[in-house]
């Protein structure tokens, strides 16, 4: 796959959001910051919510609605920067609502039914204007919490947790909005749950193992987020084993695999007039990439 580097020097870049005028929004993880990198390089802090902005996305209001993981403890292995467990002023994880023209942060959701969210990771808004979201859960020195796969509203009223379960990383919806798919980032699988409602999907037979899986991707290929194609197949960005961009069949399992030069090749949005424009997350190494994907992605609700 060919690409070009479009912005390097990022503090552990995610959570690409592909605009209309042409920018693109990333997170800067390990810096606690917003950042808007233009085509040619050129770059301005948006907001500094702290803790670890991971996903985000366009709003119904325009406003970019964040996933704040709380922050990571960091290491650096070679030049590589690496996330590793809860950060030392760890407070909680939570849903931030942010201002792109002011800058401004406000929170709207840090617990569910009296629990704290652990790691909130990515998120994905459905065409009535309410947001699904993973929660990664969070790590520390002698136990870890879990997370799963939650449902809420932008104006800080609803939220709900529809899945409990371990390690679920990138979330995207079908083309038709009926179907939510989720990453198992230690496992490798994709998972796929049928909605039935707001915030409501289909029991599966066992709870404790929640899901269809749809793909499953060879042991140590660890998963992060995703984005879905125009054509319902899935483009999983994946990580160590075999770090780049599986693109996923959830109607066969089939993969095709597009390498990236990055052990944790972490994101990938789409944009453009034809939507085959593509930013991927390059963060070990703080790099932003820019390529042309041979397929369009789907067009997600409120980017603007």
């Amino acid at each position: 796959m060919d690409f070009t580097i479009i912005a390097d020097g990022l503090a552990f870049p995610e959570g690409p959001v592909m605009m209309d005028d042409g920018s693109i929004i990333v997170v800067e993880i390990e810096a606690g910051r917003i950042t808007r990198v233009q085509r040619d390089g050129w770059r301005e802090t948006v907001a500094t919510p702290g803790g670890g902005p991971n996903g985000a996305a366009i709003g119904p209001d325009g406003a970019l609605y964040v996933c704040n993981n709380g922050g990571f403890a960091w290491g650096r292995m070679d030049d590589l920067l690496i996330p590793g467990g809860a950060a030392p002023d760890y407070e909680t994880g939570r849903i931030e609502r942010i201002d792109l023209s002011t800058g401004k942060v406000e929170r709207l959701y840090w617990e569910c039914d009296g629990h704290r969210l652990s790691g909130p990771n990515d998120i994905v808004f459905d065409a009535e204007g309410g947001f699904w979201f993973t929660d990664l859960g969070k790590h520390f020195a002698h136990h870890t919490d879990h997370g799963g796969l939650y449902y809420a509203t932008p104006d800080g009223k609803r939220i709900s947790c529809a899945v409990h379960g371990p390690n679920m990383n990138g979330v995207g919806l079908s083309p038709d909005g009926k179907t939510v798919y989720t990453a198992l980032t230690t496992i490798g699988d994709i998972l796929a749950f049928d909605i039935t409602g707001p915030g409501e999907v289909a029991p599966s037979p066992l709870t404790a193992i929640p899901g269809r899986v749809v793909a499953r991707y060879p042991a140590r290929v660890l998963l992060d987020s995703m984005a879905v194609l125009a054509s319902g197949r899935i483009a999983q960005a994946t990580l160590v084993a075999q770090p780049g961009i599986g693109v996923a069949d959830p109607a066969t399992g089939a993969i095709e695999q597009f390498d990236f030069p990055d052990l944790l090749t972490t994101n990938i949005a789409f944009g453009g007039a034809d939507m085959m424009d593509a930013a991927v997350c390059l963060s070990t190494t703080g790099k932003l990439a820019l390529c042309r994907w041979p397929e369009p992605g789907l067009r997600l609700a409120f980017n603007a």
